[in-house]
């Protein structure tokens, strides 16, 4: 698995440092370049091993930062990195997670109060110290102290799409080790839940130690944690792998059990008992005719544990898909025959939400239109930033520009060989109102509107009032919440359904690794109040397309089918559904 992920994530810290640190321009390109190696198509050790030129066609990869590329490629670390960690010895991750915190801040009381981590910032905060430091006050003390708590929470989990390489990588790597029979991911990482605490990976074999051994030779760890007969982990870039090794006869009852999660299991083991069956990680059991069923865990006649189908087979019933394990009624619907055909990412068709240079995107219309289409897209909708607020440092677009906008995306249109739809992302204001003119929204094909500021509270009557606007045909990400950073707009997301079903809107999915919003359980009530879904990426550049995968099992978890799914349609059905 490549390790764009990986580099991206010490380019960012890189511009965080230097951030803090009041140095200028130069964080702007660090994440530039950030960005840019995260959605390259081409893995970054493989541009490393061609030499700095060949990381350099990047773009915003300069000299400056290929150099540094490689030189992390090649030794494992970089060295001017690792003296700014050790100028500014602080826990940035943690410090930044907490809404209201950024960089500059940190570097500023770190400085001031030698704060360091999360525990010195509550301290400060209860002790009423911050309001001290010049540039502070009581108001912004309060609000750093009202967020810690969510940010502890949030901090001990990862983004999905940030763990999910790292799981898919050892998961190769062990696939190709010759005592491994079956490897396979397990727990949160498996059911695409939206942040994961561990990346768990299941193997099954005959030679746990040789398993083991391979997985602590692993030249992407970086500590090995622990290491036993027949389980171990280890760090690698701030994420923890923990491995555990079955006898491959029981390997899918591992699986199944390791997956969770926790309250599915607790409903299939329910079921289990009433048909005098014993389920465990180590099979299913027939225990009708044991006088102590619970005298071990391999008691009775063993009748499945090879795998997971033969587990819930077991039970009479089919095999339950990972993302919708969580205990909301897929045990009673597979009982039934009711499970759904899930959404596949090959079901989609195109993208109706994305930015190009024209607000905050990377690239042209062009540009951005040939490599939808070279991902495979049919249409793709361009959707920038209109002005409002939220929209930080002016890259909003005027009723003006959209007008010339459109002038452009219907030239381009002719020209490539995609269907572009011309739209807008026009902005919810906290009383619901559309940041663009009626006039101009009716000229565009498809109309997204967002909120972008002011959110926190209640906002069903805000997007009600946003849905009931004629012109506007999607909801884009609709509490705007982000992942480990802030928790969003509360919804009565029923009562938000309903009404985008009655006035034909959708209710997008941004696939956004740092959205997925709405999530899984806000999908199946809009689905099941009969509303339309979007998954849609919120792309700025050709690579971040790719994120749909992420948005499509956040849509498989809230039990969508391709029929709920409006970008599923054809071109000619989704203009029916935007006219």
């Amino acid at each position: 698995m490549a390790r764009n992920e990986e580099v991206a994530g010490l380019l960012e810290e890189f511009a965080d440092l230097l951030e803090a640190q009041d140095v200028e321009y130069k964080p702007r390109s660090y994440r530039r370049a950030a960005e840019n190696v995260r959605a390259h198509s081409r893995a970054i050790e493989d541009l490393a091993a061609e030499g700095q030129d060949a990381v350099g066609e990047i773009d915003g990869v300069g000299d400056a930062i290929s150099s540094k590329i490689v030189e992390y490629v090649e030794t494992g670390e970089i060295e001017e990195l690792e003296e700014l960690r050790a100028d500014l010895p602080v826990d940035m991750a943690a410090l930044t997670s907490v809404e209201g915190v950024g960089p500059k801040t940190v570097g500023t009381l770190y400085e001031e109060l030698g704060i360091t981590d999360l525990d010195d910032l509550q301290a400060a905060a209860e002790n009423e110290e911050i309001r001290e430091v010049e540039g502070f006050g009581p108001k912004t003390e309060e609000k750093i102290r009202e967020n810690i708590d969510f940010a502890r929470e949030a901090h001990g989990r990862e983004l999905l799409a940030e763990a999910r390489p790292y799981g898919e990588r050892i998961r190769d790597y062990l696939a190709d080790v010759a005592a491994v029979d079956e490897v396979a991911l397990a727990g949160s990482i498996r059911r695409w839940r939206a942040t994961i605490g561990d990346v768990d990976v299941l193997v099954g074999s005959a030679d746990d130690e040789a398993v083991v051994a391979a997985f602590t030779d692993w030249e992407a760890a970086d500590t090995v944690i622990e290491a036993g007969t027949n389980k171990a982990s280890l760090r690698t870039d701030g994420f923890r792998v923990d491995l555990r090794v079955v006898v491959t006869e029981e390997f899918g009852s591992a699986l199944q059990y390791f997956t969770g999660s926790k309250d599915h299991n607790v409903a299939v083991r329910n079921r289990a008992i009433e048909r005098d069956l014993k389920m465990n990680e180590y099979g299913t059991f027939d225990v009708s005719e044991v006088a102590d069923a619970d005298a071990g865990q391999r008691v009775g006649e063993r009748v499945a544990g090879r795998t997971e189908e033969s587990m819930y087979a077991a039970l009479d019933l089919p095999w339950i898909p990972p993302e919708l394990r969580e205990d909301r009624g897929e045990v009673a619907a597979a009982a039934e025959g009711r499970l759904p055909d899930l959404l596949d990412e090959g079901d989609l068709r195109g993208d109706l939400h994305t930015h190009t240079e024209w607000s905050d995107g990377r690239n042209t219309v062009r540009e951005l239109a040939e490599g939808a289409a070279a991902f495979g897209h049919d249409y793709l909708a361009i959707t920038d930033h209109a002005t409002g607020p939220g929209m930080v440092g002016g890259v909003g677009l005027s009723d003006d520009d959209l007008r010339d906008q459109l002038d452009e995306i219907r030239a381009v249109d002719e020209s490539v060989d995609i269907d572009l739809v011309a739209g807008v992302e026009a902005n919810v204001g906290a009383d619901g109102s559309v940041s663009v003119a009626d006039d101009v929204l009716a000229d565009l094909d498809c109309v997204v509107a967002s909120p972008h500021a002011a959110l926190s509270g209640d906002g069903t009557e805000r997007l009600l009032a946003a849905i009931d606007h004629p012109e506007v045909d999607i909801l884009g990400h609709p509490t705007g919440r982000l992942l480990n950073q802030r928790e969003g707009l509360d919804l009565d997301v029923a009562t938000v359904a309903e009404a985008a079903a009655e006035e034909g809107v959708a209710l997008e999915v941004n696939s956004d690794p740092r959205r997925l919003d709405l999530d899984g359980s806000a999908v199946k009530t809009a689905i099941e109040a009969g509303a339309t879904v979007a998954v849609n990426t919120d792309a700025h550049q050709p690579g971040s397309l790719s994120y749909i995968r992420y948005g499509v099992h956040t849509a498989r978890r809230g039990w969508a089918e391709a029929g709920d799914v409006l970008n599923a349609r054809d071109a000619d059905g989704v203009r029916d559904f935007l006219e």
